[in-house]
């Protein structure tokens, strides 16, 4: 059994003066703001399978978790406020506005005919999604509340040489003037490699070549 990780560092996004006005105050890792000032923030690495590949074994997903240190923190945060976090680990890379658009299509057909994530439940290793929100009750606190909490995923067997890792958050905040940090994250595969026979695996790894193609920003 092999244990992968892959960390996605803090951000501390800042709201302006203006209304949705928002900007990364300060990060690690490899943060981005694919429109600016729009309050969606991407972060993207990969884990490296080169490796498994070159042995010509084929990766059999065990498990799947994401590990954080705690609920995103506000300052001058009021009720209503939003912050949604998505951890997505895939066969297949992403560009940023098919990463953008996770947030509305997740991994299922249909639900837009004009935008789509680009994933397939087949392509999602392992995906979470997590909204936080400033309530009546705890807009003084500092910390924002967790509401909600879906997983979605398929574990499916790769040969891939990589597993795309990535981290988005969106925020949406009232008034002006305030920062939202989302502290860092850590996610988890476990796995185990495996021979399979010789036309099962080279038609695993064509599939995975496949979409490798597709987009890589590499």
């Amino acid at each position: 059994m092999k244990v992968m990780t892959k960390e996605h560092g803090f951000i501390l996004i800042g709201l302006g003066g203006a209304p949705n006005q928002y900007s990364i105050s300060d990060s690690a890792s490899s943060w981005v703001q694919p429109i600016v000032p729009q309050g969606v923030f991407h972060s993207s690495t990969y884990f490296d399978l080169a490796g498994l590949s070159q042995r010509e074994k084929t990766l059999f997903f065990k498990g799947a978790t994401v590990q954080q240190l705690g609920n995103p923190v506000i300052n001058a945060g009021a009720a209503g406020d939003a912050c949604l976090i998505f951890d997505i680990m895939s066969s297949s890379p992403m560009t940023a506005n098919e990463l953008t658009s996770f947030n509305n299509n997740a991994n299922f057909a249909g639900v837009s005919s004009t935008v789509t994530s680009g994933l397939t439940f087949d392509q999602t290793v392992y995906a979470r999604r997590r909204e936080y929100v400033v309530s009546v009750d705890l807009a003084a606190w500092g910390s924002m509340q967790l509401v909600s909490d879906d997983q979605l995923g398929s574990m499916n067997p790769t040969a891939s040489d990589r597993v795309y890792s990535y981290r988005m958050v969106i925020v949406s905040l009232a008034g002006t003037n305030k920062t939202v940090q989302v502290l860092g994250s850590r996610q988890i595969l476990s796995a185990e490699a495996k021979e399979e026979p010789e036309f099962e695996y080279l038609m695993r790894l064509k599939r995975s070549y496949d979409l490798q193609q597709s987009y890589d920003e590499d």
